[in-house]
């Protein structure tokens, strides 16, 4: 059947609803429906309204402490521990990006960890957050792996690591900027579950079977298989230097607790580095050098096959502006799942064109 679509504001609104209805309070609900919305018209719809029904399972089983606010449990004048408390991660993280920019563009930087919160979504969000304000963002996520483990190392056999995702965003002139944001797997779980729901192929070197050997068949993941780290070594080692910034640094294993935050999310540490970009140069001459590099890039032929070169960043800008204009495409069958939750909660689902 064809995907449905949604505006993003009655998508938004049908997602706070379902957030409400299990248990989280007002503000929660509505931070929580704006990144997953943010996701889906960003593109990144496996970081979107995908997720909905898991949170809600994960608030059923008390992994998500859905009423609770964040707070900063340690600081310096260029630091903060921030504490979730065990609720969403798209609170506890928009909270600790906000104090981080604060910080940065009263000190000139800062350095923010995040512990005990659930999964925060897409990273790539808080880095727009952060160019947003002329503010450089490097973020590292770590810690899934003790429990859960899913990517097997570079030359291993034995899952042992995890997804330890990487974002970065840096701002240029008028408004412009350059972010990306990306598992050092070479791909997302989502996007390996996906492809066993459809019977549909991996590509090569996403994944091994159990017995090492590259895999396109998503089912061997299931079946005891790893995800591979991206580029081969050099994906690897920057799955290492996520786990350390995200996990070791902020000795996030002290502050996990039996059943908050699930066996992926219970280990979860994340860093947040920011720094203004104008911190050895006039702002203006910064803003300029860094349009001036996206335009260098984005104005080079394209090579066969490809129709333009785009910057990072460029993609989700585009289908955001498309998917505000014309709506939200949401496959046939999750929006048939996320009907009958709704249902199940006493939230009303609004009606979608096909």
């Amino acid at each position: 059947m064809p995907d449905v679509l949604i505006k993003a504001p009655a998508l938004r609104t049908f997602a706070a609803g379902v957030l409400s209805a299990a248990g989280a309070s007002k503000s929660n609900a509505d931070c929580v429906a704006d990144h997953l919305v943010s996701a889906n018209l960003s593109g990144v719809d496996t970081h979107g309204v995908w997720h909905l029904a898991g949170y809600v399972s994960a608030i059923e089983r008390s992994e998500i402490v859905a009423d609770a606010s964040p707070e900063v449990i340690l600081e310096s004048p260029l630091s903060a521990m921030v504490s979730g408390r065990w609720t969403f991660g798209q609170v506890a993280a928009r909270y600790a990006v906000e104090k981080g920019i604060e910080k940065a563009l009263q000190h000139s930087m800062s350095v923010v960890g995040l512990i005990q919160c659930h999964h925060i979504g897409r990273l790539g969000e808080y880095a727009e957050m952060a160019t947003a304000k002329e503010v450089v963002a490097l973020i590292f996520g770590g810690g899934y792996a003790e429990e859960a483990p899913v990517a097997v190392p570079h030359g291993g056999l034995r899952r042992t690591l995890s997804t330890n995702p990487i974002a970065m965003g840096f701002p240029a002139e008028a408004g412009d900027r350059m972010v990306f944001d990306f598992a050092t797997t070479a791909a997302s779980g989502v996007k390996v579950k996906l492809a066993q729901q459809k019977g549909e192929p991996l590509p090569p070197a996403w994944i091994v079977d159990k017995a090492g050997n590259a895999s396109t068949n998503a089912a061997d993941f299931f079946d005891g298989g790893g995800y591979l780290p991206f580029g081969g070594h050099k994906g690897y080692a920057l799955m290492l230097g996520a786990e350390f910034l995200g996990h070791i640094f902020t000795g996030s294993d002290a502050y996990a607790e039996k059943g908050r935050g699930g066996p992926i999310m219970s280990h979860q540490g994340v860093t947040i580095v920011l720094f203004r970009a104008d911190l050895f140069q006039p702002r203006e001459d910064c803003l300029k050098r860094a349009e001036a590099l996206l335009r260098r890039v984005r104005t080079v032929p394209p090579a066969p096959g490809f129709t333009e070169v785009l910057a990072p960043g460029d993609p989700e800008r585009r289908t955001r502006a498309v998917r505000e204009s014309e709506g939200i495409p949401i496959p046939n069958e999750l929006w048939q799942e996320l009907s009958a939750l709704a249902e199940s909660i006493g939230v009303q689902t609004p009606r979608v064109a096909t």
